[in-house]
């Protein structure tokens, strides 16, 4: 019995040995860059998403930098990934979009945006969806059709918050961006309508980054109910629009549905429902984090508070009518606050990852990458390198003078490529608009929270509560 028993055990020893030695030495037909695989299935997701409160590079980051150079292997939930430090090599990837790489996200990720959403689509259909969301969102229709309306909600929330003894600003920010983005995407009112679609987000963004235990009571579990309740109401909306009289209400519902209408579309109602929802979370969670970001830089900057507010104030002293809305020129001629924008997104990096797959095998500096591989490039070692920022954890506006408005490829705050935000002039006119009417009428006090913490997206664990006064007060 006891040989019998020994025996096993040498099987299942040898096995699990041979198991681990796959792991940590993966199929290569070259040489794979220096690095660690961690433990099977784990990889070393726990040290890469482990929080810290620094706005350097993750010690996870550092540590392998130092240790392998810019280029270098992991395995993280389950996936081998090549981690790259090297802007050389992430301007070729950008460059080689849809040719040598496309884009991935981690499975949990796709299991809860859905196969049909923007973030999973490839080549001419994605093209084809990001051209609809630029007529939406693009400079054009900025200029010509939301700059009032942009202004006019901005100008209501600061009031509505300056009656309030304490705001918590992430949260205020992201309610009013999503207004306005729910109202032009489905002319969705909050107060009009019985399904409070703001919760549904909520839940969806609570459970975002969780373990993907699909059971009641977990976060992953509510985070998928989140976004079940949010796609029902929109194909609820949709399907009472089809059947409405009123077939014009002036928002991106009547564009999709004008292109889903015609014949031989390529557009199905699943990949419109999954536009719609993506669009609705992508522009109010991210343009809110970077709202409170800037608040956050700026209150703890007074000279940078100083110049904002100069820029400003000057704009209200050339006008004719010191109560009129905010003109296109007006807001181009704003290069301070562009500059402070660059400058907390650099600083801030809100969107830490950019994560591509290899198609085919790269050579690259000596190294192969395997076809099927993830490939995760990292802003923040950009935007903090010595190099290419000078004293690069310092909160430095004036360092963008001259380029405010075409920083170069040292700087990804919206991404890269083909896959660069589509929504990024939305997000700094929103911007532009908060801070003109902030620093121009109101005076404030950040009175709680306003820590930083990084797993390595943005969290303020505390919230940022602060009061707001209107100045002649």
């Amino acid at each position: 019995m006891w040989p019998l028993f020994l025996f096993a055990i040498a099987i299942l020893t040898l096995c699990i040995t041979d198991c681990v030695y796959r792991w940590r030495n993966p199929k290569c037909n070259g040489k794979l860059p220096p690095g660690s695989m961690g433990v099977p299935l784990i990889g070393e997701t726990l040290q890469f998403f482990s929080t810290y409160k620094s706005n350097d590079l993750s010690p996870f980051i550092k540590q392998r930098m130092k240790r392998y150079g810019p280029l270098f292997r992991t395995s993280l939930v389950g996936r081998p990934v090549v981690i790259s430090i090297d802007q050389e090599f992430n301007n070729f990837i950008f460059q080689q979009e849809g040719k040598l790489f496309q884009l991935w996200y981690m499975d949990s990720f796709m299991k809860i945006f859905g196969n049909q959403s923007l973030l999973a689509l490839q080549g001419y259909i994605h093209k084809y969806l990001r051209s609809l969301v630029f007529n939406l969102l693009g400079p054009q229709t900025l200029k010509e059709k939301l700059l009032s309306e942009m202004e006019l909600a901005t100008m209501k929330h600061l009031q509505l918050w300056s009656n309030q003894d304490s705001v918590e600003l992430k949260e205020a920010a992201a309610t009013m961006v999503f207004n306005l983005a729910a109202k032009k995407l489905i002319s969705y009112d909050e107060e009009k309508c019985s399904q409070k679609l703001r919760e549904n987000f909520a839940d969806f963004r609570q459970g975002l980054i969780s373990f993907p235990l699909n059971i009641p009571g977990t976060p992953f579990y509510k985070c998928l109910q989140g976004k079940k309740k949010a796609i029902t109401l929109i194909k609820n909306t949709l399907d009472e629009r089809r059947t409405s009289p009123n077939k014009h209400h002036g928002d991106f519902m009547d564009l999709v549905l004008d292109e889903l209408n015609k014949t031989n579309s390529i557009l199905t109602e699943d990949m419109v429902l999954h536009l719609i929802f993506v669009l609705i979370f992508a522009t109010y969670e991210s343009t809110s984090t970077s709202m409170a970001l800037i608040v956050k830089f700026v209150t703890d900057h007074p000279p940078v508070l100083e110049e904002l507010t100069k820029e400003h104030e000057t704009i209200l002293q050339k006008r004719e009518n010191v109560d009129s809305r905010i003109t296109w020129e007006e807001f181009k001629s704003m290069t301070f606050t562009s500059m402070v924008i660059n400058e907390s997104l650099r600083l801030g990096n809100p969107a830490p990852l950019i994560l591509r797959k290899t198609m085919a095998d790269i050579h690259i500096k000596g190294y192969t990458i395997p076809a099927g591989w993830a490939v995760m490039l990292c802003p923040p070692a950009v935007h903090l390198d010595p190099t290419k920022f000078a004293d690069p954890l310092t909160f430095n506006p004036w360092r963008w003078k001259g380029i405010e408005s075409n920083p170069g490829k040292n700087f990804m705050g919206f991404g890269g490529g083909a896959r660069s935000c589509v929504g990024s002039d939305f997000a700094k006119v929103q911007i532009t608009f908060f801070l003109h009417h902030l620093v121009t009428k109101y005076r404030w006090k950040i009175i709680q929270g306003g820590d930083i913490l990084r797993d390595p997206g943005v969290k303020f664990p505390n919230g940022l509560h602060f009061q707001i006064l209107e100045k002649h007060k």
